[in-house]
């Protein structure tokens, strides 16, 4: 056994037992008195903690934000706020490999990305950030695999949709105690909306629209210590899905029907917090309108193992097919002539083709697609024919039908989905026609259930599943997150979950478990 992998056993124990103290006291370090200084911090400025995420064979992001305190706001506001980072290659910060400054200021809301480049493939690292007398918590991060490396294993975390009102963070204490490459997060990282009947713990401020807010909102999500935790354990791949914007909104379309001017300077003040508090490599565009577009769609190549994409499902979409007059968004329809027109699309054709071209030339084992809903149909039978919710993939059933023809007519192989968005978990088959069992498997899906987010009705649920026989399980009454390994032979996944709400059981169990066979389409119970 490598000294690596008993390092990284060891720190997932630890944090485990202490994650509470490691996110409550950011700034306890055992080498406080070794920081060399010039400014004395009268409030602990590192009170997010610390993350890394979209990282490479070679390089890695560290995030960290600052709150400055007003009685430290003068002399940061004068000049802005420099420190320098460490990294290291064992936990108990003995090997130095890396350092370096960074600086930062109000303008950035303080926040610090530092792309650290020069890096070992495929190890574990360790950083920190230092600001004169204040050293932040210790955060372990990961590099891939180069492109050609024979690899026998990706395990991650899939999680989405917690809403910090509705549950306690269980599931990320879950994540941080677990041994894993990656956390996949594929939406609603924040939630805009309130919901007072449901509260177990309530928002500080107003719905977000201003900067400032959505500052205010993510510093409140970022406040807890378990999600602290899951950030301090693992690098992250992050995807967006409505609510770090607002609720159903659609490209440059809210429910609202706002002024396309004024909700893109909303998207853009969105997209800019967005960026400030996660560990991205690039944030918004300059060039756009208000500043309102991000590229957030990537790839990843583990080893010769899998190809990984994340996709974005908000910024380039078509609106929702017949909505509301009144209120807009994703709605249930029985009879929509827009549904029938073949151009709609979730992805955008930029953002489709790319992925067409990526899956067909993957020469990787498994082609993985992160996405932030439900691919699977959940269209429920009713007298009057079909129900239709037109905010999932089930409103852009062309769009749906194209992908899944990409991959039956280029005999692409070991695909899988994962997903989030709807609050259940979901094991399915895809078929180029959705529940059409005369059509072959071409794909698997697994979605997971939210963090905290509450899920629907039983009995909505199961008139889901009594029209959808490809959804071989799905089950919204709990909450967790989903763990994926993967290895050359099977793809196995486990749904960790808890009672609702989030928290009133400390512990996950298992809620079951799936396995796909290389070359065999299709979830079986494991």
């Amino acid at each position: 056994m490598s000294n690596t992998t008993l390092n990284r056993r060891q720190f997932h124990r630890h944090l485990q037992a202490s994650a509470m103290a490691l996110a409550l006291a950011p700034w306890q370090s055992p080498v406080w008195a070794q920081a060399t200084t010039d400014r004395s911090w009268k409030t602990a400025p590192f009170q997010l903690g610390v993350a890394s995420g979209s990282p490479q064979h070679d390089s890695v992001v560290i995030w960290t934000r600052l709150i400055v305190a007003d009685e430290d706001r003068k002399e940061a506001d004068a000049d802005g706020v420099a420190g320098r980072y460490e990294i290291y290659a064992d936990e108990g910060l003995r090997r130095l490999v890396r350092t370096g400054d960074w600086h930062t200021n109000a303008t950035r809301g303080h926040s610090v990305h530092v792309i650290v480049q020069g890096l070992a493939p495929a190890r574990s690292y360790w950083y920190r950030f230092i600001c004169g007398d204040a050293v932040s918590t210790v955060g372990r991060t990961q590099t891939v695999p180069t492109p050609d490396a024979a690899v026998s294993r990706l395990r991650l975390a899939l999680a989405s949709c917690q809403h910090y009102e509705t549950g306690l963070y269980v599931a990320h204490r879950d994540i941080a105690a677990q041994d894993l490459d990656l956390v996949l997060f594929v939406g609603d990282y924040i939630y805009e909306t309130t919901y007072p009947n449901n509260r177990v713990r309530a928002h500080r401020g107003p719905a977000p629209k201003t900067l400032s807010e959505y500052r205010n909102q993510y510093a409140q999500y970022k406040s807890d210590p378990d999600l602290q935790a899951s950030h301090a354990a693992h690098p992250w791949l992050l995807m967006w899905d409505d609510h770090e914007v607002v609720n159903d909104y659609a490209n440059q379309t809210d429910p609202a029907f706002t002024d396309p001017g004024v909700f893109l300077a909303r998207r853009a003040a969105a997209y800019r917090a967005y960026f400030e508090h996660q560990p991205l490599r690039i944030g918004p565009d300059p060039a756009s309108p208000y500043g309102a577009s991000m590229r957030l769609h990537n790839k990843l190549h583990w080893g010769r193992l899998a190809d990984l994409w994340t996709l974005d499902c908000r910024q380039y979409r078509d609106p929702q097919a017949c909505p509301d007059p009144v209120k807009g968004g994703g709605r249930v329809v029985l009879q929509c002539a827009d549904l029938a027109q073949t151009h709609r699309s979730m992805l955008g054709n930029e953002q489709e083709q790319w992925l067409y071209d990526g899956m067909r030339r993957s020469q990787r084992k498994w082609k993985i697609l992160g996405q932030s809903t439900i691919i699977a149909s959940t269209r429920v039978n009713s007298p009057l024919g079909k129900t239709t919710y037109t905010d999932i993939w089930d409103g852009y059933p062309y769009a749906r039908r194209r992908l899944l023809d990409c991959i039956a007519e280029n005999k692409i192989s070991d695909v899988v989905t994962l997903g989030g968005d709807v609050h259940m978990s979901v094991a399915a088959v895809l078929r180029q026609e959705p529940n059409d069992t005369s059509m072959p498997p071409v794909a698997s899906e697994f979605v997971t259930t939210s963090i905290s987010s509450r899920g629907m009705s039983e009995t909505l649920l199961s008139a889901i599943r009594s029209s959808n026989p490809d959804l071989l399980h799905a089950r919204s009454d709990e909450r967790g997150y989903t763990l994926v390994d993967f290895n050359p032979k099977r793809c196995l996944t486990e749904f960790r979950t808890t009672p609702t709400p989030a928290g009133t059981s400390d512990k996950l169990k298992v809620q079951a478990r799936f396995a796909v066979e290389s070359g065999q389409p299709g979830p079986q119970l494991a």
